[in-house]
């Protein structure tokens, strides 16, 4: 019986760690000149794949703004709730192989994903070579 109790126990253990050292979740994204808070966004999985979407802004007066900049489908439609994240692939540690939208200028990236830690995750945008690019961070949300 003890050996049973045992290995529940183990089994638990393992799968709260695999849920905390994933990169599914809701994660905030910071304004990099001001530090505060912009945005909640989802990471989920779908078909294999990463996607994600925002689906909190913080700031009362952006909450409504459309995708001005955005071409085709995402052309004027609301920036709440639009998939920002598309199609990436675990490669080893690290998510790639999809494109990242910028709203702000409605432009598309090639991106990798990596965690950095249980609570911090890497997300690097680039064109062409990952060198050309920006990295930021987003923090998971902890509720």
């Amino acid at each position: 019986m003890k050996k049973v109790i045992l290995v529940l126990c183990f089994v638990f253990f393992l799968i709260g760690i695999s849920k905390a050292q994933s990169v599914f979740g809701k994660w905030k994204t910071l304004n990099s000149e001001t530090g505060k808070t912009e945005s909640i966004v989802e990471i989920y999985k779908k078909d294999g794949k990463a996607y994600a979407k925002i689906i909190e802004i913080t700031n009362e007066n952006y909450k409504n703004d459309l995708c001005t900049a955005c071409q085709g489908k995402n052309k004027n439609e609301p920036i709440l709730g639009m998939v920002i994240l598309n199609g990436l692939k675990l490669d080893g540690k690290e998510w790639s192989g999809g494109k990242i939208l910028d709203p702000n200028n409605g432009k598309y990236y090639k991106c990798y994903i990596i965690l950095q830690n249980n609570n911090k995750l890497k997300i690097r945008g680039y064109v062409g070579i990952s060198l050309l690019g920006r990295t930021e961070y987003w923090y998971r949300v902890n509720k």
